[in-house]
């Protein structure tokens, strides 16, 4: 089987990462339709499964629990393969407020949202690179089950042009507006056009390039592309292809369809809430889908227009919407044909599963007071049964799999351990100490401060996790009174000023951690060498078994790594917990012993992302204030183009924060020069 993937790498598989690669190799070749890599912390499992791809001749989907994840994922697997096609799609939403209606205040909540456009262009870049070729490879947030437009729709009505086509200028044009290009005689961006004599200049919604058309009567004399900012000729192709601007692609004829469909279901609907005598719900539901209606039959769209997606997709009521997962390509006998990988699927998967009723029990909330047509409920993401049927070959990755992939990858396929870490260190050592003072230790938080101190002497950092965020601070404001420089971090800390305590921390500024649920911090701290997690024989979902073991494998990348559990007796969890940390810590010795391996802290350069946003952000003002004031006064248009190349950059190496600062320079330059 010859790969579509080029992995490039200067490392080697090591440690576990030879047999667990083997042996999920092996597993696909036998079609198991589920294997789990339980891989530890710091044992390299993207560079693994990237191994896994670069065996593949098929598309592949990796799934992420959360957007920061799957961009930094991303980043990774664009490093491992450049020469293919590696895109980020996630919800494009910056910030979403759903509709909803509270009953029991009677209040109303209107959907608000503010549309990331360099996402939604990032969005189509992998639906179009989907359709296109097969050496993909998408990294996705779970937004990745909720409606997207029909493919082969979408397909369809895509634009081919070549050099020679019998076409007018104006019907190209009409082409372009029939799949939501927008005219405009300003700049140019993505999903626009503009005329000018016999040429048109297009940017398609998936990349920031102009294709520029030449007509000489019915007739294209020629086609280029040209570059968005120096508006060089970059090459003059035999033909291009145009997708459209919106994933959701509807003809007249559906539209006529769709808008008999929905008057037949209000109808219906109005005699309901009738003999239900709730004669407001009555009115509201009349009197709003009649706008709606009207809107859509005069300019085609209106505000919550996805409401009515089953009756202008055709779909039958209760089909399941067409979502990323559509636009995988499939075999013969239509079975999916792309490798699904889902990361950190001890939190993915039960994201996955509880997407659908969350959305649910609201829009139906919106459908009995008569806000919305019982078909709104046809929008709205897949039940988990309709995810599963979906996609192909699965394997999951964790430190600590859940209760699902374990059952179906025993059932039907294999478990592959990666314990044995390339580095060579082991997990910490773990002990028991009681909450209450007793003999020698004098309760947990004496106890703690006497390790911190001893971790302290050394150069070493401490971490101590509490089960409040009230605890989080008075315990962090307690250290610095007897001392020890102390800072505590929980949800209410906002992003940047995380990624700041975290720098601060590592740098050595302060020496203990305080916090409350560190584990969605995605933490790398290899200068940590001691854990004190405080009550942790207080059964919950933050001393779960997977909680804990998670939060015991953030000692492991410093050879000193020591967690200390404070607990006045040990429950089920953490003996679990307990147990399987030595089994692995047994495992790792052994191979150490055997190899004669010298375990090394990790040594990791420290970044700090916050100082890299502001150093940018001060090199922006710089500039316009000193280097390119004459040509910000000449030639305010350009200068500002160049600021949006900068800000496209930032975008596809998926530093978003850079992105945003740049975006609102751009505005305030916007401002300055009087430009819309």
């Amino acid at each position: 089987m010859k790969s579509l993937f080029s992995l490039q790498s200067k490392f080697k598989p090591a440690g576990d990462q030879i047999k667990a690669i083997e042996s999920l190799k092996t597993g696909l070749k036998k079609n198991y339709g589920h294997q789990t890599l339980l891989g530890v912390t710091g044992s390299g499992k993207t560079f693994t499964m990237a191994n896994i791809i670069a065996g593949q001749d098929k598309p592949v989907l990796v799934i992420a629990h959360n957007k920061t994840l799957a961009a930094q994922l991303a980043q990774e697997y664009r490093e491992f393969f450049p020469k293919n096609a590696v895109h980020y799609f996630v919800s494009y939403y910056d910030y979403y407020i759903p509709e909803a209606y509270l009953p029991g205040t009677d209040t109303y909540i209107e959907k608000d949202a503010d549309i990331n456009e360099e996402i939604n262009r990032l969005r189509h870049a992998s639906t179009q690179a989907l359709l296109t070729r097969r050496d993909v490879i998408i990294v996705a947030s779970v937004s990745c089950i909720y409606g997207l437009g029909n493919p082969e729709e979408y397909l369809r009505v895509h634009i081919k042009l070549a050099k020679g086509d019998a076409i007018s200028r104006q019907e190209f044009m009409r082409k372009l507006v029939n799949i939501f290009f927008e005219r405009t005689n300003a700049d140019l961006k993505p999903g626009t056009f503009r005329a000018v004599g016999n040429i048109v200049e297009v940017v398609s919604a998936s990349e920031e390039i102009i294709l520029r058309i030449e007509f000489e009567g019915e007739k294209v004399t020629r086609v280029s592309t040209i570059d968005f900012i120096t508006r060089k000729i970059m090459s003059t192709p035999d033909s291009i292809f145009i997708f459209p601007a919106k994933h959701f692609v509807t003809p007249e004829e559906d539209r006529k369809r769709a808008v008999k469909s929905i008057k037949i279901e209000l109808e219906e609907r109005l005699i309901e809430l009738k003999k239900e005598k709730n004669l407001l719900g009555y009115e509201r539901l009349k009197r709003r889908t009649r706008y709606d209606l009207a809107m859509i039959k005069e300019v085609g769209y209106v505000k919550g227009i996805e409401n009515y997606s089953r009756h202008f997709s055709g779909k039958a009521r209760g089909e399941p919407p067409d979502t990323l997962l559509s636009y995988f390509p499939k075999t013969k006998d239509r079975k999916p044909d792309f490798l699904t990988i889902i990361d950190e699927s001890h939190v993915t998967i039960p994201q996955l599963r509880g997407m659908y009723h969350g959305d649910e029990s609201r829009k139906r909330t919106l459908v009995k007071y008569g806000f919305r047509l019982p078909s709104a409920l046809d929008n709205r993401p897949l039940k988990f049964q309709e995810f599963e049927k979906r996609i192909g070959a699965l394997v999951y990755t964790s430190a600590t799999p859940g209760p699902y992939e374990l059952e179906y990858s025993k059932k039907e396929g294999q478990i592959v351990e990666q314990i044995i870490r390339p580095t060579g260190l082991i997990d910490p050592e773990i002990e028991m100490r009681p909450i209450v003072s007793k003999g020698k230790y004098g309760g947990q938080i004496h106890n703690l401060i006497t390790e911190v101190e001893k971790r302290t002497k050394e150069g070493e950092r401490s971490i101590a996790t509490t089960l409040t965020k009230k605890m989080a601070e008075d315990l962090s404001e307690y250290l610095l009174e007897r001392g020890i420089k102390s800072k505590y971090l929980h949800s209410e800390i906002k992003t940047l000023e995380r990624i700041k305590i975290l720098t601060e921390f590592r740098r050595g500024d302060f020496d203990c951690l305080v916090g409350v649920n560190l584990l969605r911090e995605g933490l790398d701290l290899p200068e940590v060498s001691f854990i004190g997690i405080l009550d942790a024989d207080k059964e919950g979902f933050l001393r779960s078994e997977v909680s804990l073991i998670q939060t015991i494998g953030r000692a492991a990348r410093n050879i000193r790594g020591k967690v200390i559990l404070y607990a006045d007796h040990v429950t089920g969890s953490m003996k679990r917990a307990v147990d399987e940390t030595n089994r692995r810590r047994k495992l790792q010795i052994a191979h150490n012993k055997k190899h004669k391996i010298t375990p090394k802290t990790i040594i990791k350069k420290i970044h700090d992302i916050t100082e890299h946003i502001h150093s940018q952000h001060k090199d922006a003002v710089k500039a316009i204030l000193i280097l390119d004031e004459e040509l910000f006064k000449k030639k305010p248009r350009t200068f500002i183009k160049e600021k949006k190349r900068q800000m496209e950059e930032a975008v596809k190496t998926l530093d978003f924060e850079t992105a945003a600062l740049l975006r609102d320079e751009i505005k305030e330059l916007k401002r300055l020069a009087n430009l819309s």
